[in-house]
């Protein structure tokens, strides 16, 4: 954790400090009153609702003191209190300072798809080498990266962070925070279109990671993605690909499933070749482990340092986790979120397996734009062709998904719909037999865990 002085802060910030000792000192920052915790500045910042409205209670929860745009009376005696032209700009202008401070490989991952994931097989691969911060859980926006940095300390030398966006600019501007040494792009797919007009808008803000680049980075790219390619050919730095394409530097052949114990397989590194056990059922994680071991690569780590630890790689909670039900039900866990081409992939690679039968628990896509019929669609269609048994669709996007099924020649009798996740997770239960495999995906928003928790506790008293 960094640790820093009150007066230094406002120094760095153009702030002022209103009250407390300058010389008071804080080891963790935060903008959430709720998770606020012994020796905390919290940052009072702009939103839905006023942070300035929740410095008291971050204090009454343990924070020692505020970053804060406005005098704050009556408070508590012993707070800290700095106040700052803008607080966002100073939580961010914070980060880029202890960065510079404490000067490490940053490595910067961005891509429709395989964000989190990828980042969170880097930061494993990278532990024979190098202590690693990583940012925490999809700590990947203008406050969540900032936070991270914050979490930098002297016994770290590389710091793992995910870069995401919604619009044109963002990635931008975190890179301005943390110009990457290593600048990874994981794909480019239909995601945010909401906001956006096209794959090639999307392709050009994801750019932004190589434009916002550090001297002399290199830049870790999907060699299979036709618009990863195009948007990097400026790229005046090194460049290593990773793929299944025979040109890729970091390359997956051979690529055996194993059912429920997931892949072997062999993995090319340049001109090392080695077989590896990969404990994931899903082939898409094939792509984010690629992605990792390329990063791996690129910063001179030889295989036979990452071979243990990519076998020692377990999904997270709502991300390609098994869970295992009453009645030998298996649940593959993949509710955090869900796009049409991790769907699409979810899917072929999960019809496979062994199971009594094969259930999909779809909920709404979310942000797709003018498209959203046809993607919503076209995922009933591969439904139904991949050979999965029930459909049960949640939202009234997903109802588009029990169309499209239907009319690929899945059984009417075999697809439930409803109107929520509440309503399924009460409904579910009765749904599903024993010896089960259930796909659980859809939006953050349309909070499918609700039928992963429902699921677990199916036969329980």
């Amino acid at each position: 954790m960094a640790v820093l002085r009150l007066d230094d802060i406002a120094r760095t910030t153009g702030g002022t400090v209103l009250q407390g000792s300058p010389a008071l000192t804080f080891d963790r920052f935060g903008i959430d009153s709720r998770l606020a915790a012994a020796g905390e500045l919290f940052f009072a910042v702009p939103g839905k609702r006023d942070g300035h409205d929740f410095v008291f209670a971050a204090a009454a929860a343990g924070a020692a003191g505020a970053g804060v745009t406005r005098p704050v009376p009556d408070a508590p005696p012993g707070l800290g209190l700095v106040q700052v032209p803008d607080s966002v700009a100073a939580l961010q202008t914070l980060a880029r300072e202890v960065l510079r401070r404490r000067p490490v490989k940053v490595v910067g991952i961005t891509g429709s798809v395989g964000k989190t994931t990828t980042k969170d097989f880097t930061a494993a691969l990278l532990v024979p080498r190098f202590r690693v911060l990583k940012s925490e859980g999809n700590f990947n926006n203008h406050l969540g990266l900032a936070l991270s940095l914050l979490r930098l300390g002297p016994d770290h030398d590389a710091a793992v962070l995910e870069m995401g966006m919604s619009a044109p600019g963002e990635i931008r501007l975190l890179t301005r925070i943390a110009p990457p040494d290593v600048a990874v792009i994981t794909n480019v797919s239909p995601v945010h279109l909401q906001f956006f007009r096209s794959l090639d808008e999307i392709a050009l803000a994801k750019k932004e990671i190589l434009d916002g680049a550090g001297p002399g980075a290199t830049a870790v790219l999907n060699g299979d993605d036709p618009l990863v390619v195009r948007i990097a050919a400026g790229f005046a730095g090194r460049t290593v690909t990773f793929g299944r394409n025979p040109g890729a530097d970091v390359r997956a052949e051979a690529v055996a499933p194993k059912g429920f114990a997931g892949f072997e397989i062999d993995l090319r590194c340049g001109e090392e070749r080695g077989r590896v056990r990969f404990p994931f059922v899903n082939e898409a994680a094939v792509a984010d482990l690629l992605a990792a071991a390329a990063v791996a690569y690129a910063l001179g780590l030889r295989l036979g340092e990452v071979a243990p630890a990519i076998e020692s790689l377990r999904p997270a909670a709502g991300r390609g986790l098994l869970v295992e039900a009453p009645g030998g039900v298996r649940i593959y866990d993949d509710s955090y979120n869900s796009n049409p081409r991790a769907l699409e992939a979810a899917l072929r690679s999960l019809a496979v397996l062994p199971a009594g039968r094969k259930v999909a628990v779809l909920a709404d896509m979310l942000e797709l734009g003018t498209g959203e019929r046809e993607f919503h669609r076209a995922a009933g269609d591969a439904v139904a062709r991949g050979g999965w048994d029930v459909l049960v669709a949640i939202g009234p996007l997903a109802a588009l998904i029990a169309e499209g099924a239907i009319a690929a020649g899945l059984d009417p009798a075999a697809v439930h719909r409803f109107p929520d996740s509440g309503a399924a997770a009460s409904a579910v239960a009765d749904i599903v037999r024993d010896g089960d495999l259930v796909l659980v995906k859809g939006s953050r928003g349309m909070k499918t865990e609700a039928i992963v928790a429902a699921l677990a506790a199916r036969g329980k008293e």
